[in-house]
């Protein structure tokens, strides 16, 4: 028999999935607000603003996830 890879807990696994999508959420919801309310913009969402906060929600579930891998507990 060939030994398996370690797979991780799935509870924890769960918790990491839903965290990312969470801070996903966030980051494009606070770049689409900083476009759409900050002073001196024009106040129109465009495709790039829409592209950029996409990237910046990826950035912001990329730092959760990789911070959650680092914190992780010993038995998980």
């Amino acid at each position: 028999m060939t030994p398996q890879p370690p797979t991780e807990a799935p509870a924890w696994e769960a918790k990491r999935r839903r965290a990312g999508g969470v801070a996903f959420l966030v980051g494009t919801v606070a770049a689409l607000g900083f476009f759409a309310f900050f002073p001196g913009l024009p106040h129109v969402i465009d495709w790039g603003a829409i592209l950029v906060s996409l990237a910046v929600g990826a950035l912001a579930r990329w730092s959760c996830r990789a911070w959650m891998a680092k914190s992780r507990p010993p038995s998980a």
